[in-house]
């Protein structure tokens, strides 16, 4: 009896599946063939053009031949339900991989001068057994130990010399951890696997910012996410009937009785009867199935002791490794610690979050905060200097990164005007709690300028949130057009890597260090006794912080305007200043090198002829010795002439 209803639809289905078949075969082929392509892109690529563009002027087009692809496989995989969520993982790992593990794959050592300098700290903790003395400008290491004693009991576990070798993988590895934990955030709001995928996906896309080498802040973000996504997995589902009664609300005099079912017939409006107000209502049921999580006997409302005793030890990990996270999450639990709904889960892990931030900054880090409480304080009264600082000084840049500037602040300009609109038109977003999760770093804009970089810390802080307005916004769940609506979301995918590799690729030509500049630092290093100084241009020489307790480190061209003038006026005198009266047992060297030339061109912090006019006046100067030169690094050693 029920043979011909069950034959008939699966029938037509069929026919109708068709198309998907095509959609779904077809992401399969191209997932393969784009990582092919980015490979086979690699081959050839001539990183020593690389200008004021980065990457951007010397990758192949077979490059981006690759990206286009796969975010149009991406976009194929995601219109079919029945997609495995492993080819999801493989297009979003492959998406890591293209655009973290290339520069990678291209370079030849270690990338960014930050990261060479952790690897410094690493070494001299593990050299002194954990604080490093006279470490100077160092010393903030010292208050912030956690993420260098872990490698450093890495290496001593392993046997591993240096942490060289692992470091250069840490941005397409620490984003890979990201993952996990933005997935279980984003599952744990809504079970619609194109919103989830859409989020991250678009979460890749938008991560320009560049904070995932090998430094405390990677450790520390993930560790954030990783509590936020925890914090999500715990919570109880809203209540069932808010999204299914969004569209139209029943009178309260219109309850069916008790021990009615169901039906269509039951419902007494008259707008029943209407096609689009029954499209309507299946839209916000469909919404509803999808956004808001059934029951799980599982799940508790509140945090079980053994879950909330590793989530406070996580909070402990982040205090102690990194000074502006801690305040990032204790804003973001504040936020979350308004709405009922939350406040459970939030509040216990706030108070551990404050108690252990200000247990470590008044004992451990006191010598650092009492030093600083100044700036903090005069930061409160400038709030709109700290929201400015990181767009400012553009003005003697290279032409491209003017260009770059305008691009970076577009695409986050865009994410948030996106998200916004996400939030009003999708209004159930407003009870997931993501909303709070994304506006939570604004109050730190009015705080701390942190170095002229927090307006693009709280980017990053609020990003993981806003991918997921963003996503509810473009890939709506309960959407029966949601095949050509994923399609025509691919310009829009596409334009945002295009974006981002603006931000993160833009910088490449002085990110990124030849093997002879390396050998130049540690030529150096190698032949400097004990207390010697170590004069430079800008912070661009790799290796050179190795040993940083032992010698006086001088970067010229972030020294105060007056002396900045003089240099630019008088090379020769204005490098004398600081390295008058070295003497043979505590030499001075001035290290010349290619990335020094390429910051000052592209960032334009002092004039771009200021090498080639220094090299000049050292070459021949009483006291200074070329001791070194290996065509990409120049080293004079200077010792004090004796006087006429």
């Amino acid at each position: 009896m029920s043979g011909p209803h069950v034959r008939a639809p699966v029938s037509g289905s069929g026919s109708r599946t068709r198309p998907a078949a095509v959609r779904v075969w077809t992401s399969r082929v191209i997932l393969p063939v784009s990582l092919a392509l980015w490979l086979l892109s690699l081959r050839s690529v001539p990183i020593e053009r690389m200008r004021d563009l980065g990457l951007l002027q010397v990758l192949p087009p077979l490059f981006w031949v690759a990206a286009a692809l796969l975010t149009l496989g991406f976009c194929l995989a995601l219109t079919d339900r029945r997609t495995h969520s492993a080819w999801l993982t493989g297009y979003v790992l492959t998406l890591i991989a293209l655009l973290h593990a290339t520069p990678t794959l291209l370079y030849p050592t270690l990338r960014y001068s930050w990261a060479w300098k952790h690897l410094a700290v690493i070494d001299a903790m593990i050299r002194h057994g954990g604080e490093v003395p006279y470490a100077d400008k160092f010393s903030v290491y010292n208050d912030w130990p956690g993420f260098f004693q872990l490698h450093a009991l890495f290496l001593q576990t392993t046997g591993l010399d240096s942490s060289v070798g692992y470091a250069a993988w840490t941005p397409p590895f620490a984003n890979a951890l990201l993952l996990a934990p933005l997935l279980l955030l984003y599952r744990s709001v809504t079970r619609d696997r194109r919103l989830v995928w859409g989020a991250v996906w678009i979460f890749y896309s938008c991560s320009w910012v560049g904070q995932d080498y090998f430094a405390p802040q990677s450790f520390a973000f993930l560790l954030f996410l990783t509590i936020i996504a925890l914090l999500f997995r715990q919570l109880p589902p809203p209540a069932a009937t808010a999204a299914s009664t969004a569209a139209a609300k029943p009178s309260a005099d219109s309850k069916p009785p008790a021990d009615s079912k169901p039906s269509a017939a039951a419902k007494p409006s008259a707008d029943s009867k209407s096609p689009a107000a029954a499209k309507s209502s299946a839209a916000s049921e469909a919404v509803a199935d999808a956004l808001l999580p059934g029951p799980d006997p599982r799940r508790r409302t509140g945090w079980p002791p053994g879950l909330l005793a590793a989530v406070v030890v996580i909070v402990g990990a982040i205090v102690v490794s990194h000074p502006l996270t801690p305040l990032m999450l204790i804003s973001a639990l504040a936020m979350l610690s308004l709405p009922r709904r939350t406040r459970r889960l939030a509040v216990p892990v706030l108070i551990a979050a404050v108690v252990l931030t200000a247990a470590w900054d008044m004992t451990v880090a006191r010598s650092y905060i009492s030093v600083n409480i100044s700036n903090l304080i005069d930061s409160l009264t400038e709030p709109d200097k700290n929201v400015s600082s990181g767009l400012a000084a553009l003005g003697n840049a290279a032409p491209g990164q003017i260009l770059l500037s305008w691009v970076d602040r577009g695409l986050s300009a865009a994410v948030a005007v996106l998200a916004l609109a996400g939030l009003l038109v999708r209004r159930w977003t407003r009870r997931t709690g993501l909303p709070l999760l994304a506006a939570a770093p604004l109050p730190l804009l009015a705080v701390n300028a942190y170095g002229g970089e927090m307006l693009f810390r709280a980017y990053l802080f609020a990003l993981p949130a806003a991918a997921f307005l963003v996503a509810a916004l473009l890939l709506p769940p309960g959407d029966r057009r949601h095949v050509p609506r994923t399609l025509a979301v691919y310009p829009l995918f596409l334009a945002m890597i295009g974006a981002l590799v603006f931000g993160y690729y833009g910088k490449e030509a002085l990110n990124q260090y030849t093997l002879k500049e390396v050998a130049a630092a540690r030529y150096v290093i190698e032949h400097a006794p004990s207390g010697s100084t170590f004069v430079t241009l800008t912070e661009d020489v790799p290796d050179l912080d190795l040993d940083y307790e032992k010698h006086h480190r001088v970067q010229l061209a972030y020294q105060e305007k007056d002396e900045l003038q003089q240099l630019v006026h008088d090379p020769l005198e204005g490098v004398e200043g600081y390295v008058y009266g070295a003497t043979d047992e505590s030499p001075a060297y001035i290290v010349l090198s290619r990335a020094q030339d390429m910051n000052l061109y592209v960032t334009g912090a002092l004039p771009a002829d200021l090498p080639e006019r220094l090299e000049s006046a050292l070459s021949g100067a009483p006291g200074f010795t070329k001791v070194y030169d290996n065509g990409d690094a120049i080293v004079y050693r200077y010792v004090t002439p004796p006087p006429d």
